[in-house]
């Protein structure tokens, strides 16, 4: 690791580059709103593709790409698999981002438009 001159170190190539996928699977609104949604608390996959208006078979598949990623975590109810992040940084990472830009929507005549196109 190198240091900058904030005296931070920058972080392992590794440890980028997972950041880069979790960050690239957020990249997805279906996901992010996935995200959101578990943010605020935990639930069943049929409530979920009812809150997001997603297919159900395609809510699960992104709910499995997020578990595998470690984003989220199940557990079994009875026939229901109940989804939810216990990574309070995770939480509080998707609550950040999503608000901020719900802020500048309603507060100000800046687009959300305005970020796309901007990535790598």
């Amino acid at each position: 690791m190198t240091e900058n001159a904030a005296g931070f170190q920058d972080p392992p190539a590794e440890v980028l580059a997972e950041a880069a996928a979790a960050f690239g699977l957020l990249a997805s609104p279906a996901r992010l709103h996935l995200m959101w949604a578990l943010s605020q608390r935990e639930s069943d996959v049929t409530h979920l593709a009812d809150r997001v208006g997603g297919a159900l078979p395609a809510v699960s598949q992104h709910l499995a790409k997020l578990k595998l990623a470690g984003l989220v975590r199940s557990r079994r109810e009875g026939r229901r698999q109940v989804y939810y992040i216990d990574d309070p940084d995770v939480v509080t990472l998707v609550r950040v981002m999503v608000g901020q830009l719900t802020a500048r929507v309603q507060h100000t005549s800046l687009p959300v438009q305005g970020l796309r196109g901007l990535g790598g």
